[in-house]
């Protein structure tokens, strides 16, 4: 698939710059389009009930954002200064994925090379090496952990006109910390939802996937060729075999957010999602297509993201392009802190 096809038009003002509930709403008061062959409904989130069925089984990641953002200061690079480090993976003890930026809204790359050292909280840490075909990320060396959790602040880009406390980019479904940012589709889930669900038969499982930054465009020609850092991720036992039970009776497995549908993707094999663990770099695009999956909920996506690959895999491009027509003409709202589509492709 070509870059080319994700890119459309999309007003810089439909970005939410803030949580709904700053704005006087609830987590639940968000908008929701929902796509399907015959249509596309505009409904609210609390509505998510409505358009899910007995039997029906959702899974959720249950991965905690952490305090990923830092300040950074140092010569290295040329006198670069104060920075950002926004720190993405950890791959051991000390060695992690990171992505350094002048400022909230100014990406990089910042003028490093391999050896020099900076001061990040109260941590030296040493460029190690750059990322593979990513000139905006690098390996670094030192103690993170320990950094964010005396200094560390959620990410926030340029969109979010303020910063937001940590609690804001959790979803009810966190348990495990270790995201660099939000699992945001369960963000407008809400005790209440969850229990109508469980009234009507809805399923709930989970996964877990640390996500790393998500700020890194498509600059290949092909979408298949674009480089992902590995991200670490588990399917459980449990999960697996609700997952592979629903599909063997004829049931609907719906995806809440698109880490969900790279971990079960990850854990597929031999035709059954299996229990594993590890590290993945999957990219899914309508050519690789995908095997477990029969639905997405998930937010609104850039144009050039590489999640629109995944969405064009699950319900098909003219779907999802339709969808994105419906909500730029309806002013729904982007980003983590925006409204939610539901893909149901039949």
């Amino acid at each position: 698939m070509k870059t080319s096809d994700l890119l459309f038009e999309r007003p810089a003002d439909l970005q939410a710059t803030s949580p709904p509930e700053v704005r006087g709403r609830g987590r639940e008061d968000v908008r929701l389009l929902v796509s399907t062959p015959q249509g596309h409904t505009h409904a609210r989130f609390a509505d998510l009930p409505r358009f899910l069925a007995k039997g029906d089984l959702i899974v959720v990641n249950d991965s905690a954002t952490i305090g990923a953002s830092m300040h950074a200061s140092g010569d290295a690079g040329g006198d670069v200064g104060r920075f950002l480090m926004n720190v993405s993976t950890r791959y051991a003890a000390k060695l992690w994925l990171v992505e350094p930026r002048w400022a909230t809204d100014r990406p990089g790359p910042l003028p490093m090379h391999p050896g020099d050292h900076v001061r990040v909280c109260d941590q030296d840490v040493r460029f190690v090496a750059p990322y593979p075909a990513v000139e905006r990320l690098w390996f670094v060396e030192g103690d993170l952990a320990g950094a964010m959790m005396r200094c560390g602040e959620p990410i926030r880009y340029g969109y979010v006109d303020r910063a937001q406390p940590l609690s804001a980019y959790q979803s009810m479904f966190a348990r495990a910390p270790g995201s660099a940012e939000m699992p945001s589709a369960a963000r407008p889930f809400t005790p209440a939802i969850v229990e109508a669900l469980q009234r009507q038969g809805v399923g709930i499982a989970s996964i877990r996937l640390h996500t790393g930054v998500s700020s890194i465009e498509v600059d290949e020609e092909n979408v298949e060729d674009h480089p992902i850092p590995a991200e670490p991720y588990r399917v459980s036992a449990g999960t697996a075999g609700a997952v592979n039970a629903a599909r063997e009776e004829g049931r609907r497995v719906i995806a809440i957010g698109t880490t969900v549908v790279r971990a079960l993707e990850s854990a597929w094999r031999d035709g059954a999602v299996r229990p594993s663990q590890g590290f993945t770099r999957v990219v899914i695009h309508p050519d690789r297509g995908v095997n477990v999956v029969d639905g997405l909920l998930t937010g609104f996506h850039d144009p050039g993201a590489s999640h629109l690959g995944m969405l064009y895999a699950v319900a098909g491009k003219d779907l999802v392009r339709d969808g994105y027509e419906q909500a730029v003409r309806g002013r729904y709202l982007w980003h983590e802190f925006g409204d939610s589509h539901l893909l149901l492709p039949g």
